[in-house]
């Protein structure tokens, strides 16, 4: 008998010790939403680089007495990168090495394009205030309609650091949704015959133009906005890699092996602040609502403003690569050329979105770095 006793005692202090005692149905909602975004990442490949990540993180943070946060250790550490700022820059530094600046060098107006997209972040930032948000809350839900993931987790972590995982979610699920969302939006915005225009040769960019511009941007981006020197320096580090032509290793390093070993820190990381005390708000609804807002507001603000620069430059600028100024590199770009080639077989109008694809990079960053500047 008391043997038995014994190991019933043992038993309920198992009980007591395991997660299931502590295991709540936020928990087990909140595993569930992680499920379902595997599901998404895997079956449906949206995004499944970061989602696959984000969705396994968020099943790890609903695991009741991990001690993840809480006790030194490699989960500790992740979050350690994210909270301080580490990881977002170095995500920089490969998406630089990635990048080609040439057809924005080439046609440097389409500069104006990747701002003009970025109407979107402060058609949220307004919405989010009207709705209650905090100015900080704002800024950081506003973000999303950048469609830059490592951006929105950068000005989160110093803004809203409790909004990341909604925000995260959010920008990394419409980054997927490109070319569901935008189609739709360029063609109600544009006429048959705009959708038609074919645009020139780009012209050849020099090797010269292409090891100094990342210097130039670095040097001058960060002394009119110091809080995004990080962000923005190891963005245009990375692509001195690229063009410098002496530094490949450096370069396919910092684009390969690098940028995978931190995406999977990031998203992991990011994942885990998904818990169900922090996510399971109503606010969360409303910050996924914003950023659908966003994300379609920087589209339309996009193809706007191309419209405009098609009247402008005499019919010679396709409005449909406006819309690649949302960043989402290169994805937006694609959606530009797939709707350019569908109202004109044979009317390439990739190269000539990149242009404004990757000035999208640069604006959300900027756009970032002045509501740092203004409201944090």
């Amino acid at each position: 008998m008391e043997l038995f006793n014994a190991f019933a005692v043992s038993l309920q202090a198992v009980w007591a010790d395991s997660g299931f005692s502590a295991f709540t149905m936020g928990n087990g909602i909140m595993i569930l939403v992680g499920l379902v975004l595997l599901y998404m990442a895997i079956v449906k490949e949206f995004e499944p680089l970061l989602l696959g990540p984000i969705a396994f993180g968020c099943i790890l943070a609903n695991f009741p007495r991990t001690g993840f946060l809480e006790e030194p250790g490699l989960m500790q550490a992740i979050h350690y990168g994210i909270a301080n700022e580490i990881f977002p820059p170095l995500i920089f530094l490969g998406i630089g090495a990635m990048t080609d600046f040439g057809p924005l060098l080439a046609r440097p107006v389409t500069l104006l394009l990747g701002a003009a997209a970025q109407i979107g972040v402060f058609v949220a930032l307004v919405g989010a205030m009207l709705l209650g948000f905090t100015v900080q809350e704002a800024g950081a839900i506003g973000i999303i309609g950048g469609a830059d993931g490592p951006t929105a987790i950068y000005l989160s972590i110093q803004m809203a650091p409790h909004l990341l995982g909604a925000i995260a979610v959010a920008a990394y699920s419409y980054m997927s949704l490109v070319p569901l969302i935008q189609p739709p939006i360029m063609k109600v915005l544009t006429s048959q015959k705009e959708r038609e225009v074919a645009m020139e040769q780009l012209r050849p960019v020099t090797k010269f133009e292409r090891v100094c511009f990342p210097i130039v941007a670095a040097i001058i981006i960060s002394l009119l906005l110091p809080p995004i020197a990080a962000l923005l320096g190891c963005l245009m580090l990375g692509n001195l890699f690229r063009e410098s032509g002496v530094m490949d290793r450096l370069s396919d390093t910092a684009q390969n092996s690098l940028c995978n070993i931190v995406t999977i820190f990031l998203a992991t990381g990011t994942g885990m602040t998904m818990n169900a005390d922090d996510f399971l708000q109503p606010a969360t609804l409303l910050i996924i609502g914003l950023g659908l807002i966003a994300f379609m507001s920087g589209t339309a603000g996009g193809v706007l403003f191309g419209k405009l620069m098609c009247r402008l430059s005499g019919w010679k600028i396709n409005p449909l690569i406006g819309s690649a100024g949302v960043s989402a590199v290169p994805m937006a770009a694609r959606v530009s050329q797939v709707v350019g080639m569908k109202a004109k077989p044979g009317n390439y109008l990739l190269m000539h979105a990149m242009g404004p694809n990757v000035a999208g990079v640069i604006g959300t960053a900027v756009a970032a770095g002045t509501m740092l500047a203004m409201l944090k």
